[in-house]
């Protein structure tokens, strides 16, 4: 994967005035995100919805755990203006500034990380992994859904039946994802996946949609000039091959993972080794065990 972030950022930030007259996967995924089986009987007390979009998802989590303290984060400023506008409790949902690889979050204070179809847009997951990891709380409970290589394959098809370059963006398949997580030290993880078909009129139906979410290809290798008129009517007639009654269909790879943050001094490996980490207030209450 090699996705250009600062593309990746305007395009969110130029979508978010009309983001939820697309977002109908997000909140498909989403609703299905909320309803996994590690949230029953979950109570957290610190929840951070990471890559937040408009709120949709925020909001649901607030109502879900109305005492709990809500932060929604995103890397586009408008998105997360968007997301402040939803906050209509005693105790309002945040919200902050901050890209998935460097929360500007505490150390071990969230209970629940969740991050629901935005992990795919950065280059080094693992290293996000890394970094969710240090802000989840011993026991606190990370769950996120990502697209898998499957994504838009009927649109990738036509788009190779008319030149060499990259118009949709690739995404990391479930196993790879899976070993990141494991490789990052998380306790008891679970990945999941399951495919979303959708129909159109018209591939370009398809393409509108992916503009207005701010979701198209972001890839460093997309060519950078402006695509003519001839070459999206080869990509359209190319797509007729895959129609069903009529219609275009795109097929969409959701993958869902799920783990919980590992206990002070679990080793983690890191840099070919093992690290084991314990927060200061730990060590101090170790030493007055063996001094008592």
């Amino acid at each position: 994967m090699s996705f250009d972030a600062s593309a990746v950022r305007r395009s969110f930030q130029q979508a978010a005035s009309r983001y939820e007259d697309f977002d109908w996967l997000q909140w498909e995924v989403a609703q299905r995100l909320i309803e996994q089986p590690q949230l029953n009987d979950f109570q957290p007390q610190c929840i951070v919805d990471v890559g937040c979009g408009t709120g949709r998802l925020t909001a649901a989590l607030k109502q879900r755990w109305p005492k709990a303290q809500v932060l929604g984060m995103d890397f586009a400023p408008a998105m997360a203006q968007q997301t402040r506008r939803r906050s209509k409790w005693r105790r309002p949902i945040e919200t902050v500034c901050g890209d998935l690889g460097a929360l500007p979050i505490a150390t071990r204070s969230v209970d629940l990380l969740i991050c629901n179809l935005a992990l795919q847009w950065n280059n080094d997951i693992e290293a996000v992994f890394n970094g969710w990891r240090r802000v989840l709380k011993p026991g606190g409970l990370l769950l996120f859904s990502s697209f898998g290589p499957d994504t838009l394959q009927e649109l990738r098809a036509a788009w190779a039946a008319v030149d060499g370059q990259a118009h949709v963006s690739e995404f990391a398949d479930l196993l790879q994802v899976g070993d990141w997580l494991m490789g990052s030290g998380y306790r008891d993880p679970v990945m999941s996946g399951e495919t979303i078909t959708a129909t159109y009129a018209d591939p370009m139906d398809l393409m509108r949609e992916l503009k207005g979410l701010g979701a198209h290809n972001h890839d460093q290798r997309r060519a950078r000039g402006l695509t003519g008129k001839a070459a999206f009517a080869h990509m359209r007639e190319a797509y007729k091959r895959f129609y069903q009654d009529g219609r275009a269909p795109a097929t969409w790879e959701i993958v869902y993972g799920a783990a919980w943050g590992p206990e002070e001094g679990q080793p983690v490996r890191s840099g070919g080794g093992e690290v084991a980490t314990f927060s200061v207030e730990a060590l101090r209450q170790s030493r007055n065990k063996r001094n008592g």
